[in-house]
């Protein structure tokens, strides 16, 4: 009977406490949501110049790099590192200027005839879909023209990864672009950061800096990241490329063998008909 007693006990403690615990997390989002709104409530004036001239030609493409501000060069701001390699490796390191109408850092530019908006968000990360939602509108950007590029604790340093569209996957900073932009169709560049080792909590992991060692691995992780945007941003150019090298090379990626392993079989198959064709004739 006691013991009935105290299970029924700890049976109803935990019930009440993961009814807490979802309340918190429920309320914590709505927050989020209601922030996000609010932020966005605001009025901006439209793009002059320069940025008027980009924003009424063809169709545009936007890089965001999430994360933190001023926390710059912690695991959860890596997609801001990426969009300054990615910056550097255009020429245009220099070229970043702070927009209040869109709280963020932005480039405006145009990258092999393709017209690109470059944004970090000045924001935290929870409401960085804000600096988004405010920069796609001020440039004309589609959301299925956005590439987000964010950190990935489901994957190890070293690995990215490109995910079209879909959920935040329980990342905070997309799903404030989500909630902001009201679709879920932006492509993402998800570069691994790992999940923490031993009683590290995933708060301090990925608020902390990358180790000395880590920080080799970075230097590649940044070099491919840029490679795999500007093949998103000009996907024929990273084609054409990619066949001359193809051709060029001896080896090729699976897909390369497997297509001409292919080609190689219908050859096969059709020499025996050339054969007997020929000798009828």
């Amino acid at each position: 009977m006691k013991k009935d007693t105290l299970l029924s006990k700890i049976c109803r403690f935990l019930s009440l406490f993961f009814k807490k615990l979802l309340s918190f997390f429920t309320m914590r989002r709505l927050l989020m949501r209601v922030m996000n709104r609010v932020l966005l409530s605001e009025p901006f004036s439209p793009a002059m110049g320069a940025e008027a001239e980009i924003h009424t030609q063809g169709r545009r493409k936007m890089v965001v790099g999430l994360g933190n501000t001023g926390m710059e060069g912690t695991r959860h701001s890596v997609g801001m590192a990426v969009l300054g390699a990615l910056a550097a490796r255009l020429g245009l390191a220099d070229r970043w200027r702070g927009d209040r109408q869109v709280s963020g850092e932005v480039i405006v530019s145009e990258v092999q005839q393709t017209r690109v908006v470059l944004l970090r968000p000045k924001l935290l990360m929870n409401i960085n879909g804000v600096a988004v939602a405010k920069a796609a509108g001020k440039y004309g950007v589609q959301p299925e023209d956005v590439l987000l590029v964010h950190d990935e604790l489901d994957k190890p340093l070293g690995k990215m990864v490109i995910k079209h569209g879909g959920s935040a996957r329980g990342h905070n900073g997309v799903r404030s672009c989500v909630d902001c932009l009201e679709t879920d169709v932006m492509l993402r560049l998800r570069v691994g950061i790992g999940r923490p080792s031993g009683k590290t909590s995933v708060e301090r992991h990925v608020l902390s800096r990358f180790s000395s060692e880590e920080q080799k691995v970075l230097d590649s992780v940044l070099t491919q990241s840029v490679d795999i945007i500007l093949s998103q941003l000009c996907p024929e150019d990273s084609q054409q490329s990619s066949s001359s090298s193809s051709s060029s090379s001896s080896s090729s990626p699976a897909g390369g063998r497997q297509a001409a392993q292919k080609r190689k079989e219908r050859e096969r198959s059709a020499s025996p008909a050339q054969d007997s064709a020929s000798a009828q004739s």
